[in-house]
């Protein structure tokens, strides 16, 4: 007989199955991504329905299925999404972090830990508002190509390893390059630009809050060019994040 087993996860996607049921695609601690229905919660008499939507992170059981395993309890942990979906800006951010994600973990029932835990923090970093939403979800998605090995080289030359700064970058060589190995069609960004990349990877806050905001517009584009180079496609999500308008730096 099939036994009962338990994880903690992130609701990652939930897609309609026939007239009640939903498949829900969740990040988990223990097995990375887990696909598992949850039987009539589209009813409004759903005890758990409202407990699996995108952005809750949850304590869930499950029972081994055929080709799906099959939601048996569901205990919310931290309802992210309250403090995400009445603010639009945060919302996209949010959604743009799902997505990477479900991206990232192209296979099912492998751990993933450490993508978990990012996914988790960021969810709760905007859930409550720490930060401009651009600069979580930027950090993030740093963060995220690092654990994938597609991190962007900031501080040295993509190329030849050659220590930097260096002004050239090439979403195509890897990032930054020095003079000797700077493809053709390289961008020229500024060095607030490289060092915000930098401080948003290691969780340099500090850093980040003192570089002027247009460097925060440059280094988004960057980021998002250099994860779907990596990715081979584009992200739904990303083109509708909301980068509001800064003050000029004065």
């Amino acid at each position: 007989m099939a036994h009962l087993y338990g994880d903690t996860g992130i609701v990652l996607r939930v897609q309609k199955l026939g007239e009640a049921d939903r498949i829900i695609t969740f990040l988990t601690q223990k097995h990375g991504k887990l696909r598992a229905v949850a039987k009539g919660v589209r009813r409004t008499s759903s005890k758990f329905g409202a407990r699996l939507e995108p952005f809750c992170h949850v304590d869930v059981q499950f029972h081994p299925g055929r080709s799906l395993d099959i939601i048996t309890q569901v205990q919310t942990l931290d309802a992210f999404g309250v403090g995400i979906v009445t603010d639009y800006q945060r919302y996209t951010a949010a959604c743009a972090i799902l997505e990477t994600a479900d991206r990232l973990t192209a296979e099912e029932g492998e751990p993933v830990l450490r993508l978990y835990m990012l996914v988790a923090g960021a969810l709760r970093a905007l859930s409550n508002g720490e930060r401009d939403p651009s600069l979580l979800l930027d950090a993030f998605l740093m963060r995220a190509m690092a654990f994938a090995g597609w991190a962007p080289a900031v501080n040295e030359c993509a190329k030849c390893g050659n220590p930097g700064p260096h002004r050239a970058f090439s979403v195509q060589a890897g990032g930054s390059c020095c003079p000797t190995c700077r493809p053709a069609g390289s961008s020229s960004p500024s060095q607030d630009t490289l060092t915000l990349l930098s401080a948003l990877l290691h969780g340099q806050w500090t850093v980040v809050d003192e570089i002027p905001h247009i460097a925060r517009r440059d280094a988004s584009g960057l980021v998002a060019a250099h994860l779907q180079w990596h990715l081979e496609r584009q992200l739904r999500s990303l083109p509708l994040v909301e980068r509001k308008a800064q003050p000029a730096d004065g």
